[in-house]
């Protein structure tokens, strides 16, 4: 390989070298980003869930109620 051909893959696989590293760095923001909002989803599920449960519990009260009227309203 003669010193221009050589010079010319070197370059080659400095570019090659930064395109790679480029990629690296956006996919290690985008990897970053993901995280965060998978964690964000998280928390949004978990009070989602809370608050599904408090609904729960405010209509199995109310039922509980409802019935405990049925037998008053029967006399």
């Amino acid at each position: 390989m003669s010193n221009p051909e050589l010079t010319t893959s070197l370059q080659e696989i400095s570019k090659k070298l930064d395109e790679l590293a480029t990629a690296y760095r956006r996919l290690k923001a985008e990897n970053q980003q993901l995280k965060m909002d998978a964690e964000s989803w998280q928390h949004e599920r978990q009070r989602l869930l809370q608050q599904n449960e408090m609904a729960r519990n405010k209509i199995a009260e109310m039922i509980g109620r409802l019935r405990h009227m049925e037998p008053e309203s029967n006399e």
